[in-house]
């Protein structure tokens, strides 16, 4: 089951955000409508344009500006992908090949700026100060989240603490965004607005947990991207970081030198370390701590159905397996 189908009240609006989504791709530029649409349509959850739905119908939204704010947060998420798999040098996502295999850097580069310059119309558009405050000062946040995990990257004196900063600036800002924006364009309360906050960052920290742990746990058909792609590319995440905490000399030597270099020669010896130090249970406990932060961040809003969908989807984000 899908998440936006954990609800069926949400269903026809969700499928409105799809066809706002696809109905603004337009472009004079032949290109950019392709990857536009080869990226947008190339199966992901919306997750986060789901949660702009449920966060608004929570506080009693009744209108349909919801909709276009929805597919706002999809635009600039689907944008930071672009740039991200660039970044990374990535050649697979969710099973397909990234646009920058295909068509190269340069274009999907260009079609990322395209896509956030077009959320930010669509803000225009709606006219809600406080939500361009919000969405704003979030993909700033998110740019300098992504600079950092640059800076991190092949460094193995990567702290745990220089690591949450960079999962709540690259990913739980977005998520935020989402939650608060919807509380916002509701008129909801103090109480209920900062309660959605907490709760996409907490979601958000949780979902990016869970998203590192699987990249030591999983095959490349469930994950849709190549196992040991953080190792790869030298990124210090979680269970890296805690397995040096907790190996002996020789494995967190191992690990340090794995890092600095990047690549996948030694992935199967640092699987099983990571697997040894009991790294996995402790990046799923800090998954399931966050979890657990994000359902009683909703305890200040009313009850509903809706309310409901937002715990179970933190139940999914740290029981997932892809």
């Amino acid at each position: 089951m899908q998440p936006h189908q954990l609800n069926p009240a949400i269903e026809p609006q969700f499928e409105a955000v799809n066809d706002y989504i696809l109905n603004h791709l337009g472009s004079t530029v032949p290109l950019v409508e392709k990857i536009g649409h080869y990226i947008v349509e190339s199966g992901g959850k919306r997750l986060r344009p789901l949660l702009v739905l449920l966060s608004a119908n929570a506080c009693g939204y009744q209108g349909r500006q919801h909709i276009p704010l929805a597919a706002i947060v999809e635009f600039i998420h689907t944008a930071t992908l672009l740039h991200d798999d660039v970044v990374d040098n990535s050649d697979l996502r969710r099973g397909k090949d990234t646009a920058n295999a295909r068509w190269g850097n340069a274009p999907s580069v260009l079609v990322g700026d395209f896509l956030y310059s077009r959320a930010f119309q669509v803000m225009v558009e709606i006219g809600n100060m406080d939500i361009m405050h919000v969405i704003s000062n979030a993909t700033n946040v998110i740019a300098e989240g992504e600079v950092l995990q640059l800076l991190n990257c092949k460094n193995p004196d990567t702290t745990e603490d220089a690591y949450m900063q960079v999962i709540i600036g690259k990913t739980a800002t977005l998520f935020e965004a989402a939650t608060e924006t919807g509380a916002i364009l509701a008129q909801a309360s103090t109480a209920e607005r900062d309660a959605l906050r907490l709760y996409g960052r907490h979601l958000g920290i949780a979902f990016q947990l869970v998203d590192d742990l699987m990249d030591y746990l999983s095959s490349a058909e469930e994950m849709g991207k190549n196992v040991g792609d953080d190792l790869a590319e030298g990124k210090p995440t979680l269970p890296l970081i805690q397995a040096m905490k907790a190996g002996t000399d020789e494995e967190r030597q191992l690990i340090r030198q794995c890092i600095r270099k990047g690549g996948l020669d030694d992935l199967q010896p640092i699987l099983d370390i990571v697997q040894r130090t009991g790294a996995i249970d402790y990046t799923r406990a800090a998954a399931q701590r966050a979890a657990a932060n994000a359902c009683e961040a909703l305890a200040a809003l009313p009850a509903s159905s809706f309310k409901d969908t937002l715990t179970q989807l933190a139940e999914i984000a740290v029981n997932r397996t892809h």
